[in-house]
């Protein structure tokens, strides 16, 4: 396998394009009144949002914190692979992968580099068809695939046991490597796990009901975005690689509505975090072929089978649902780990980085 550095010189031209594209927003009409974030994301935070993204927010400084750690690329089946390779300076630490999800990218895990790498080789890959890895030039890139990329990525650094960490879609690949390469995976840790209302079961504690309550809230609420993904992602791609407005309220949307957050975003994430992660999608043109994960995804929805690895579980209370522990060990019976925090949301290595930390330690250091 061939590995090639790589760094992130994004032309000054294309930040130039940004910044006018931005002052030029065609924006809609004012915002009802007193409805909040209940109708999307409002015109009152968002238009002030984009001007700083447009004359305050510095795309050079995030480019070169992101460069100050080592980056590659490689090829496999037929696909770019962008990722970051941060070596401890312990020479026996143990190898880990970490994944991130959608709307996310490599961007998450900055805050978390620095003291992981104490303890773990950190391989930080990009999703194909997510920023540097993408665009996606063949379809069938879901869940497995990508999987068996990463695994590949592991093997061809010589890496033969290792641990893998991740949420959102980084949860199912995680999860997913260690359903299939159980021989190469020391454990599999998670901070997102959907545990779904069970058919004809009535024996649910008033906790685990209200736990559930969460997910029904997300999947009548807030699940529109994945509707759209999984059906159409190439329609959904004009607008969005077309208008960076549209782009960044399609993402900052969700962190408000995953989070911690009191009323606004910030509150939960460092906002030029959330912005740089935005403008890894607006200068990679990712917005589809990020989105097409879903559409492969959709085939196979609730058919992946459990990892066989020893896993842990990280529960953060305002992710998009609430996991109950009885049902979770159902779906998986290798669960030797469960922790519950009182703060913190989808996004945990951006929100409570220390938390997530403590934790990857303390599931693999207990292995």
């Amino acid at each position: 396998m061939e590995i090639t550095p790589f760094r992130i010189e994004v032309p000054q031209a294309e930040v130039d394009d940004l910044r006018s594209r931005l002052a030029r927003t065609r924006w809609p009409d004012e915002d009802l009144p007193d409805v909040g974030w209940s109708y999307g994301i409002p015109l009152t935070y968002l238009r002030p949002l984009a001007e700083y993204w447009a004359d305050g927010f510095d795309w050079r400084a995030q480019e070169a914190r992101i460069n100050s750690y080592p980056q590659f690329t490689t090829e496999i089946g037929g696909q770019r692979i962008h990722f970051l390779h941060v070596r401890s300076k312990n020479p026996d630490a143990l190898p880990l992968l970490l994944i991130h999800g959608w709307p996310g990218s490599f961007v998450e895990f900055l805050n978390v580099i620095e003291p992981l790498s104490e303890d773990f080789h950190l391989v930080i890959p990009s999703i194909p068809g997510f920023g540097f890895s993408g665009p996606v030039r063949r379809t069938g890139w879901n869940v497995l695939r990508v999987a068996w990329a990463f695994a590949k990525l592991m093997e061809g650094l010589g890496y033969d046991r290792y641990g893998a960490q991740g949420g959102d879609w980084g949860s199912g690949i995680a999860q997913e490597i260690g359903r299939v390469f159980p021989e190469h995976v020391v454990g599999v840790h998670v901070n997102m796990l959907l545990t779904f209302r069970p058919q004809g079961v009535n024996d649910l504690t008033a906790d685990e009901l209200k736990a559930l309550e969460t997910l029904d809230h997300y999947q009548k609420e807030l699940s529109g975005y994945m509707h759209v993904q999984r059906t159409r992602p190439r329609t959904l791609a004009y607008g969005l690689t077309d208008s960076p407005v549209g782009q960044l309220a399609w993402i900052v949307e969700k962190f408000h509505d995953w989070t911690d957050c009191a009323d606004v975003p910030e509150d939960a994430v460092d906002r030029d975090q959330m912005l740089t992660n935005v403008s890894v999608y607006w200068f990679t043109g990712t917005a589809g072929s990020s989105a097409q994960l879903y559409k492969e995804q959709s085939a196979s929805w609730g058919q992946q089978q459990p990892t066989t690895v020893p896993t842990g579980v990280a529960v953060f209370p305002h992710d998009v649902g609430t996991p109950v522990r009885s049902l979770a060990d159902k779906m998986i019976p290798t669960i030797v780990h469960w922790s519950e925090f009182d703060r913190g949301g989808h996004f945990a290595a951006m929100e409570e980085p220390d938390l997530l930390v403590q934790d990857i330690r303390k599931f693999f250091g207990s292995l």
